[in-house]
C-alpha cells in the first residue's frame, strides 16, 4: 500500500488539469466545496456524494470508560462524531484494488 496522501492542493491540480480553470479558480472552488460540506456537517446535515458515500454527524452519549494501563473509570462525556459511509460502488472499487 502507498502511504501517499491526497491534499487539498491534489484536489485543485486535479481540477485545474481536467476542467481547465485557472488555479486560482480550481483552488477556490474546492475550498468552497469543502467548505459547504462542512457547514452542512456542522449542522447536522447529512452530506451524500453519489457513488462515494455519505458523511453525516452520529451522537454519543456519556458512558464511563476505563484507563486500560491502571484499570481506572474514567467518564467519557458526550460529544458528536464524524462518521463516513462508503457507497457499495466505493467499497468495490476499493476491494477491486485489493486484487492488483
Amino acid at each position: 500500500m502507498s502511504a501517499k496522501t491526497l491534499t487539498r492542493m491534489d484536489l485543485s491540480e486535479a481540477v485545474f488539469r481536467e476542467v481547465g480553470l485557472s488555479r486560482n479558480e480550481s483552488a477556490d472552488l474546492v475550498e468552497s466545496v469543502l467548505q459547504h460540506m462542512s457547514d452542512a456537517l456542522v449542522k447536522g446535515e447529512q452530506v451524500k456524494i453519489s457513488s462515494f458515500g455519505t458523511f453525516s454527524v452520529r451522537e454519543k452519549s456519556a458512558r464511563v470508560g476505563r484507563n486500560p494501563k491502571t484499570g481506572e473509570e474514567v467518564p467519557i462525556h458526550p460529544r458528536r462524531v464524524l462518521t463516513f459511509r462508503p457507497s457499495h460502488l466505493m467499497k468495490d472499487r476499493v476491494a477491486d484494488g485489493n486484487k492488483s
